[in-house]
């Protein structure tokens, strides 16, 4: 099953972020599913969060950075269904190892 996310954004940002996802050889729905899929894996957000650098570079490297671990562990793109299923079984797994150690 596949869900629909909104995501309210100033237009001239989402043009850009479209536009960089774009050079990096992705759609944006694609990275905004590597950044997902990173957040589920790491239990973070995979990147730091400051203001020690600029926000459009450290969000450009984090992207690209996603998508190269990606790429590197041969991770095909992911349909909703397949993600959803994904999600799914690793809760299940979860709940089994709680229950296990109950």
């Amino acid at each position: 099953m596949q869900a629909t996310m909104t995501v309210r954004t100033d237009q001239k940002l989402k043009e850009e972020f479209t536009k960089l996802c774009g050079e990096f050889g992705m759609s944006a729905n694609t990275a905004f599913n590597i950044f997902m899929h990173a957040v589920m894996e790491t239990g973070s957000i995979p990147f730091s969060i400051g203001r020690k650098h600029d926000a459009r570079q450290r969000l450009s490297n984090s992207l690209l950075a996603a998508h190269q671990e990606a790429v590197r562990k041969n991770l095909p793109e992911l349909t909703m269904e397949e993600i959803d299923a994904e999600i799914a079984a690793a809760r299940a797994e979860r709940r089994a190892k709680q229950k296990d150690a109950v």
